[in-house]
């Protein structure tokens, strides 16, 4: 016999041992508790708010959310997930300059204060709270009211938005802002590159990285779109780090009823857009207390470029709207 071979009046013993022991003292491990499934709802549009942050969901996964914290320079959108890959089309934060944030409407030099980036005394663009709308199984509406002052100081202008996304097909979403931007005293904006609606690209869908930035005249490339006035702009490119060849895009589309349409384009190759007048004056705008300029924009997230997204299209059906 090995010394691995137990002798049989051993063996005998162990087993009727083993046998003695209860079977619930056996167990190991209980079994893991059934997990919930998702309410029937969740296959299709789904908000979810706690206090200045709104969450909206499309199929359980997070399209977008609205960050309007008031210890932020102002509120902007983040992420902003493409319809295929699910990975924002823009930045949260990004070298170089790390103060763009995502999807944003903010302005600098307004009556001396910086309302786009810096130490917070320079200026805030503060939520007074967002408030959900309308909202459908393919569409949302958030409400928000803003104040721009600098800390403890009087409030400069405000803006009342209201920003509807929607997914209008299983390649195609919409988010649409509305803003009535209001002085409160008389408003002198001076010349700047930092000012209105923009947003700051995924790294992987800008020109430095082998994507596209492309105009609606199909102009591409900073040197040939900066400056020069255009329904929209965008960027489109193949996403990295995931299986498969998918390409995704996001385009910024203004309003022809704009104030300054068609406005000429601030574009940067490292992943910058904006449709901005401000940095392109030769003397201060200036907007009387009490007056308001309404604004109007629509940011799309496609899948492929811009011809397969239909860009022109969705633009001429948007402003005829």
């Amino acid at each position: 016999m090995s010394n691995h071979d137990l002798p049989r009046r051993n063996f005998l013993k162990l087993s009727l041992a083993a046998a003695a022991v209860p079977v619930a003292a056996q167990r190991v491990a209980p079994r893991p508790a059934a997990q919930p499934k998702p309410p029937p709802e969740a296959d299709k549009l789904t908000t979810y708010q706690v206090g200045p942050q709104i969450w909206i969901r499309w199929a359980n996964h997070l399209l977008t959310s609205y960050r309007a914290h008031r210890s932020q320079k102002y509120p902007y959108m983040y992420p902003v997930a493409g319809p295929l890959s699910g990975l924002s089309l823009t930045t949260e934060t990004s070298l170089p300059y790390p103060h763009h944030r995502s999807l944003l409407f903010a302005c600098d030099h307004v009556n001396s204060g910086d309302y786009w980036q810096g130490d917070l005394p320079a200026g805030q663009i503060l939520s007074d709270g967002p408030k959900l709308g309308k909202c459908t199984p393919e569409s949302a509406e958030i409400l928000d009211t803003c104040q721009w002052q600098k800390p403890d100081g009087p409030v400069v202008m405000k803006d009342q938005r209201k920003i509807t996304i929607t997914v209008a097909s299983p390649r195609l979403r919409f988010i649409d802002w509305e803003i009535e931007w209001t002085a409160v005293e008389n408003a002198v904006i001076t010349k700047t590159n930092h000012s209105l609606f923009a947003i700051r690209a995924a790294v992987d869908l800008t020109p430095l990285s082998g994507g596209t930035l492309i105009n609606a005249e199909g102009q591409s490339g900073e040197k040939a779109t900066f400056g020069q006035p255009s329904a929209w702009c965008g960027y489109y490119g193949k996403r990295q780090n995931i299986p498969g060849d998918v390409v995704e895009g996001i385009a910024i589309l203004d309003h022809p009823r704009n104030p300054w349409a068609p406005t000429p384009w601030f574009t940067r190759d490292y992943g910058f857009i904006s449709p901005t007048v401000f940095n392109f004056i030769e003397k201060p705008w200036e907007l009387p207390a009490g007056k308001s300029v309404t604004l109007r924009y629509r940011v799309v997230l496609h899948a492929g470029d811009s011809k397969d997204a239909g860009l022109s299209d969705i633009y001429k059906t948007w402003a005829a709207a």
